[in-house]
């Protein structure tokens, strides 16, 4: 055979054994493992003869282990991809990181960005773990903590399409159709105003009323006997439902201003007249209690004129009636010019569409859910209609009537209660009809963001208004340490300013005893309006701390129980319920439960709750008083003390009690008496005109004319000087 074909052959047989060790090296991962060359199966040909000078052995095993670290490398550095895929020590920051976001990021605790904070101009007392840190104080936490930062990247929000439901343009005059009025009684408490309406309706609800006073808007519908219908509105005259009767003006058309012939103009009356006139609507003057002997309507009459009520007889435009509610009089009179005005201001509404209303008041049944009374202003509300109110939305289940029965629609003018509501609305929002349920649910969720995004806005100016007024309290303080080096200014910074962190509070473990935690539950929305409203006044914090934890409608339940216990709290109830299941858990748990019906009763109720939670300071009566005519000195043992005679000219002494010494109306001692006598013998009491000895301090001198006092110590309990207004 060829010996040149015999040599081609023999370096095929090498290669080839060569890259099987290769093979068997990368995949055992061995890189330094010794390379050694395999035995070649017998050529049929023959034993051949091999030339290792063509393949020399070392660069064989140079070959293998380069290919080796090769392969090893390539496939160590995926895995290092896989698991590291950020560079060790690096942390990813974005704009608006709160503490507790950036501690996460970084892999500490949040006692670690405090620990960081000490060194800035930021003030500890004002930061939480919701706290949101600026960009520059991110970078600076992450920086001195020995790490580096990359900005996280931030998908860009596009602007959000606006979703929310809006009032239909004005109507065609062609479609408008004649409504009832919607007739406010207004004026001050007691004055007679449910009085007047039971009367026209022939109905008791003054009789209902706790404490005989109206606490709720009441929306009803009196049947004239000429035929026409007129809504009105029943509001509360008590001071602390001011805002009910704003409500009830913006969605009338006329005000009845009810005032008593005997007691004149009082305080709700100005109000009421500020509310009418806010509302840019006609008054009707109703002079109620004609009948009593003391009544003086034209008193009522001349009164008014300096709040800008003119009736007709003084040249005006305001109708004035004389009536007496009680008794029925001149109440068809009253009804009559309420029809004439009305039919003066032509009242016409659009009763075909989507619906349009307000809601005058919303409460929560045990049994139906979500409540609320509305007054129908545009269309005609039916069962199925889907309707939005505030953030929430309902698709109507039931209608129903004043007198609790179930009707198909309500047209514009007539009030009407609605049930279907997913929760609660707020007393006073716009009801809009909407096409569909989806639809209901985009508005209420954009209403949501826009009312999210005005929270963030202003909290953000907030933080902003605190970092600058840090921001210079830390610029004086680095002026104060400018004359120190950076390391001892950053000592002195620290030392001043480690206590803040190690007294952080990590959770809420006890109330302060001089705090008065409050769940406060009422039965419809303007209740809690009105209670939340008078607590806004509360200006005592110095005294007693007022801390609202949980205010909504409906019974007293075991999460208020739980409330209460958890924050050492009292429960008042307005015209709600506890049963006996809740009362029993309040008991075996300590919770005081407050209900009530009537407003100022629960308001003395929390004065009261309030004055015990004030310690009691302590008074001194002065019981006796005498003065020292001499003094002199008897030895006890070893010891001489020094004794005053005194004679008693006001009261007495009181051994058992406690004494002062005054010199120059300086109080220069206080104590017990060492010895009382009288001539030689030892007394407990000496009486006014009376001589005696007595001594105090073995170390205190006595000079003519001190005057000794003898008082007596008793602790008086505080009272707030919180004054609600009424």
């Amino acid at each position: 055979m060829n010996q040149g074909l015999l040599l081609r052959f023999e370096n095929l047989v090498q290669l080839r054994g060569a890259c099987q060790q290769l093979r068997a090296l990368s995949s055992r991962k061995v890189c330094g493992a010794r390379w050694t060359p395999v035995e070649l199966s017998a050529h049929p040909m023959g034993s051949l003869p091999l030339h290792p000078q063509l393949w020399p052995k070392h660069r064989l095993i140079s070959a293998a282990l380069a290919q080796c670290r090769h392969l090893a490398t390539k496939e160590e550095t995926k895995k290092k991809k896989k698991k590291i895929p950020l560079t060790k020590g690096e942390v990813e920051i974005r704009q608006k990181m709160t503490v507790e976001e950036l501690a996460q990021a970084m892999g500490k605790d949040i006692d670690h960005i405090y620990e960081v904070l000490l060194y800035t101009n930021i003030n500890l007392d004002s930061v939480e773990p919701d706290s949101i840190l600026s960009e520059d104080h991110i970078k600076m936490i992450v920086q001195k903590s020995g790490m580096k930062y990359k900005s996280a990247k931030l998908k860009e929000e596009k602007e959000r399409k606006n979703t929310d439901a809006v009032k239909r343009p004005p109507a065609d005059p062609a479609v408008l159709t004649p409504r009832p009025p919607v007739v406010t009684i207004l004026g001050h408490v007691d004055h007679g105003k449910t009085t007047l309406l039971d009367s026209l309706r022939k109905t008791q609800v003054a009789a209902m009323e706790a404490g005989g006073i109206t606490q709720h808007i009441g929306a009803f519908i009196v049947h004239m006997p000429s035929g026409e219908k007129i809504t009105f509105l029943d509001t509360p005259g008590h001071a602390a439902f001011s805002a009910m009767r704003a409500r009830g003006t913006n969605v009338t058309d006329i005000v009845i201003l009810v005032v008593a012939a005997e007691d004149g103009v009082m305080q709700q009356t100005i109000e009421s007249i500020q509310h009418a006139k806010n509302a840019g609507v006609p008054l009707i003057l109703a002079i109620n209690k004609c009948d009593k002997p003391e009544a003086d309507p034209e008193r009522v009459k001349k009164e008014l004129l300096a709040h800008d009520v003119v009736c007709e007889e003084f040249g005006g435009d305001v109708q004035a009636v004389n009536i007496s509610a009680l008794k029925g009089e001149n109440l068809m009179v009253l009804a009559e010019a309420t029809v004439a005005l009305a039919e003066m201001l032509e009242l016409k509404a659009d009763a075909t569409g989507l619906v349009e209303g307000t809601i005058i008041e919303s409460r929560k049944d045990k049994g139906k859910g979500p409540l609320t009374t509305a007054i129908i202003q545009r269309g005609t509300l039916r069962k199925g209609c889907v309707l939005v109110a505030g953030k929430t939305w309902a698709k109507v289940r039931f209608l129903f009537d004043e007198n609790g029965k179930a009707v198909d629609a309500a047209s514009p003018g007539i009030p009407v209660e609605i049930m279907g509501w997913k929760e609660c609305p707020s007393a006073g929002d716009e009801i809009l009809e909407v096409e569909s349920e989806q639809r209901a649910q985009e508005v209420v969720a954009w209403r949501a963001y826009v009312e999210q995004q005005e929270k963030m806005k202003k909290d953000l100016e907030v933080i902003e208004a605190k970092q600058k007024e840090h921001r210079l309290e830390y610029e004086k303080q680095q002026q104060k340490l400018a004359h120190l080096t950076w390391r001892q200014r950053k000592a002195v910074l620290y030392k001043a300013s480690k206590h803040l962190m190690f007294s952080r509070p990590k959770e809420r473990t006890e109330m302060d005893e001089n705090t008065l935690s409050l769940i406060v539950k009422g039965d419809v929305d303007g209740s809690v309006e009105a209670i939340l409203n008078i607590l806004d006044s509360y200006d005592c914090e110095d005294e007693c701390k007022l801390d609202i934890v949980y205010f909504g409608m409906g019974d007293i339940s075991e999460n208020d129980i739980s409330l209460a216990e958890a924050f050492n709290g009292v429960i008042f109830g307005f015209s709600v319920k506890a049963n006996e299941s809740i009362k029993k858990l309040a008991d075996k748990k300590g919770i005081k439960i407050k209900l009530h019906n009537i407003i100022y009763k629960l308001i003395e109720d929390l004065k009261d709750e309030l004055n015990s939670r004030l310690p009691p300071t302590v008074v001194e009566t002065t019981v006796g008083e005498a003065s020292v005519l001499d003094t002199f000195s008897v030895t006890v043992g070893k010891n001489k003390i020094p004794v005053a005679g005194c004679r008693v000219h006001k009261g007495l002494l009181d051994r058992k009690m406690k004494f002062k010494l005054i010199r120059n109306r300086d109080v220069i001692w206080k104590g017990c008496l060492s010895s009382l006598k009288h001539h030689k013998d030892d007394v407990q009491i000496i009486k006014t005109g009376m001589d005696c000895g007595l001594s105090l301090d073995k170390n205190l001198e006595f000079s003519i004319g001190d005057e000794i006092i003898c008082y007596e110590e008793k602790e008086v309990q505080q009272t707030t000087s919180w004054d609600p207004g009424f």
